[in-house]
């Protein structure tokens, strides 16, 4: 009985064994599909501002080109360096409003994980419709308010409004919830530690590898952000790249020459993303190697 029930498992196990191999490869499938689709596009911007304008309309479309280093000079020489004024000021929106925004975030998201209070409960909730509220319904009355304190075309017009991320402190609450214990909270105030000192100096430390996460998301948001900067700004050195490049695009109807400089822009502003990308993954790497030893 114990030889033909083995056997039996045996072939009942060989049966199922090319149903479970198809679900990897199917999955395998999906993934490499979804990276050619989202890739393409860049690799499309890349090799495009390799060519020189005449080169970008009469050779295939990824064909290498001969320009680059012509379309860098110009796009360097363009306007006396305006695009470095840009990608200057991206930087500032981006960078500073990223650590900002993930400073607030992670002080909104601690409170609401880690505080009782009245009205906690309601206001998570209007954090969360906040999530639901799309960016281009806030843009006019952000800029009403601003404009009426005098901010509207400054920098700070375009730092304020990203300061509050409803998303980073939904984020942030969870990850307060998943990697600050009670029992550590508790044994400093003990100790006698301030509510400053243990969110400084425990709480942070501690939420590092969300805090990363939500920074990269919110650096990537407004370093993309067109809609905001079109309505607060009106001076072309405020600018960041973003609307930079669509005003290179608004001339190029006129100017074909401008297209390769469009397209050299848009592949050059690409740079600092995978810069950062690379930089900040190695945090994800420690959180997953914590989690596989807790585990």
């Amino acid at each position: 009985m114990t030889a033909v029930t083995r056997t039996g498992d045996r072939q009942f196990g060989n049966r199922r064994r090319p149903g479970r191999r198809r679900r990897p490869r199917l999955a395998l499938t999906v993934l490499l599909l979804g990276a050619l689709y989202c890739l393409t596009p860049v690799a499309w911007v890349v090799v495009a501002a390799s060519k020189s304008t005449r080169e970008l309309f009469t050779t295939f479309s990824f064909a290498p080109g001969s320009g680059l280093f012509d379309n860098l000079a110009n796009l360097s020489a363009y306007g006396g360096g305006q695009f470095w004024t840009w990608g200057l000021n991206s930087l500032l929106y981006a960078g500073v409003g990223a650590v900002l925004s993930t400073l607030v975030s992670a002080m909104a998201g601690y409170a609401l994980a880690k505080f009782r209070f009245r009205g906690r409960q309601a206001l998570f909730s209007v954090i969360l419709a906040g999530v639901l509220v799309p960016g281009i319904v806030l843009a006019v009355p952000q800029y009403l308010l601003l404009a009426a304190v005098g901010l509207a075309g400054t920098h700070w017009s375009v730092l304020l409004p990203v300061i509050i991320n409803p998303f980073g402190i939904f984020l942030c609450r969870v990850f307060a919830v998943a990697s600050v214990p009670e029992s550590t909270l508790e044994a400093a105030r003990l100790d006698g530690a301030g509510e400053l000192r243990i969110f400084g100096t425990i709480v942070l430390p501690m939420m590092v590898q969300g805090l990363v996460t939500v920074f990269l998301l919110q650096f990537v948001s407004i370093w993309n952000n067109f809609l905001l900067p079109f309505i607060m700004l009106s001076d072309q050195d405020k600018y960041p790249i973003t609307l930079g490049l669509y005003t290179f695009l608004g001339k190029g109807a006129g100017d074909g020459d401008l297209y390769s400089l469009v397209i050299t822009g848009s592949a050059v502003a690409v740079i600092p993303l995978i810069i950062l990308v690379l930089v900040l993954q190695r945090f994800w790497r420690a959180d997953l190697l914590a989690g596989g030893l807790k585990g």
